[in-house]
């Protein structure tokens, strides 16, 4: 079967968190759009929790941000702990209350997001969202990008549109099909992701729901989700990555963070490598990028989802402009120069920072490195500079302040 759409709408690739927002977006500015997403069903695996302030802000747009509210689990501090010892140096967002409307974190997953937002598309006559169409193939010229794509009976099919917007992951198809150059590189450890419903904070002093903790052989992080917790453990030195997944290592990790005398009850197991890369240009011709299509950082500091869908508002506020006729292609120059930089020097820079601090195994080092976040943790001017740049706002004041 071929079949044409004559009247070519915005065709995001992707329905992850960031694909689904910039769909809403461009359909509050009465744009159509169509939403391409190989998978049948929404995202359901182990993937971003951690809301910032700005991003609340503008999901509160689509009367989604009361929803994860409901649901989600309010964070007004988060911590870097010394495991053995208890002590910590601890963040109150609270110091930011003046600069959002929002001050905390807000642990939910990133499923909950898409989930509300798919409801919300399905009642918009503006976007079309096609689950288990899967891009084959695509070629620009200077008027549009015309795609083929498979729909799940495996029939081919045909879409042109006057641009695409790539949405579709770190290993996106759109990205690797154009051979960009993806500059940055791998880590070397693996992350191996843990959630269980075993109550850390019953058994932790003074315990947040977002923690950062060194401890005497390695580091490993605790956050509170509202009804699991997810722990980020790591291989031992020299030990292969098969061998840490087995149950028994898995088990003899999470042992070390809290000693019991039965069996943890692991809900889920995820191991990812970690990668820091960005692209160049955000904008190939008539093919823009966002989210980790675009850039891929740590997930310390739980920046990544975040900042896609600030690359989404920024994006949106754009190309609303120039498909009205409001002014020209060059506008969506602007995208790239607002928020690549930003991505680099702000999210990239920081989430690299916060991973090497708590990768550090050197005693002494880790030692003046918590006095001197104490220091700032506990002077209120000092403490709201440091979040105002954690939480992401300083990016965004930086990315609209670029002409």
């Amino acid at each position: 079967m071929k079949r044409t759409v004559t009247k070519p709408p915005i065709v995001i690739v992707g329905a992850g968190p960031v694909g689904l927002v910039t769909a809403l977006r461009l359909d509050s500015f009465d744009l159509p759009v169509i939403v391409l997403e190989r998978n049948l069903e929404v995202q359901n695996d182990l993937r971003a929790s951690t809301f910032h302030p700005p991003t609340l802000e503008m999901l509160d747009d689509f009367d989604i941000t009361e929803k994860l509210l409901e649901v989600g689990l309010k964070t007004s501090t988060w911590q870097i702990r010394m495991h053995e010892t208890g002590e910590k140096a601890e963040f109150d967002l609270d110091v930011i209350a003046q600069d959002t409307k929002y001050p905390f974190r807000l642990q939910v997953e990133q499923r909950i997001l898409c989930k509300l937002a798919t409801d919300q598309i399905a009642d918009l006559d503006n976007v079309d969202l096609r689950m288990g169409h899967e891009l084959l193939s695509f070629e620009q010229n200077d008027a549009a990008v015309t795609m083929t794509v498979k729909n799940p009976s495996g029939e081919l099919y045909e879409v042109m549109t006057t641009y695409m917007i790539a949405a579709d992951g770190a290993n996106s198809f759109i990205r690797t099909s154009m051979d960009l150059n993806f500059e940055g590189h791998a880590y070397p450890e693996t992350t191996i992701l843990v959630t269980t419903k075993f109550p850390f904070h019953e058994h932790i002093e003074g315990l947040s729901n977002v923690n950062y903790i060194w401890f005497e052989n390695g580091t490993f992080s605790l956050l509170r989700l509202p009804d699991v917790w997810r722990c980020s453990l790591y291989s031992e030195v020299g030990q292969e990555i098969e061998h840490a997944l087995e149950p028994a290592n898995i088990e003899s990790k999470l042992q070390l963070i809290v000693p019991k005398d039965t069996p943890y009850e692991v809900e889920e197991i995820r191991p990812y490598r970690i990668h820091q890369r960005i692209l160049d240009d955000y904008r190939v011709g008539r093919i823009l990028f966002v989210g980790d299509a675009a850039h891929v950082n740590s997930p310390s500091g739980g920046m990544g989802m975040n900042g896609g869908i600030h690359d989404a508002w920024s994006l949106t506020e754009k190309l609303p402009k120039v498909l009205h006729g409001e002014t020209d292609i060059d506008l969506l120059d602007l995208y790239t120069k607002q928020r690549q930089p930003i991505a680099k020097d702000e999210i990239l820079k920081q989430a690299h920072k916060n991973r090497s601090r708590m990768q550090e195994r050197d005693a002494v080092k880790r030692r003046e490195e918590l006095q001197r976040l104490q220091e700032i943790a506990n002077d209120p001017a000092k403490a709201r500079e440091f979040l105002l740049r954690s939480s992401m706002i300083v990016g965004l004041t930086k990315s609209r302040a670029i002409q």
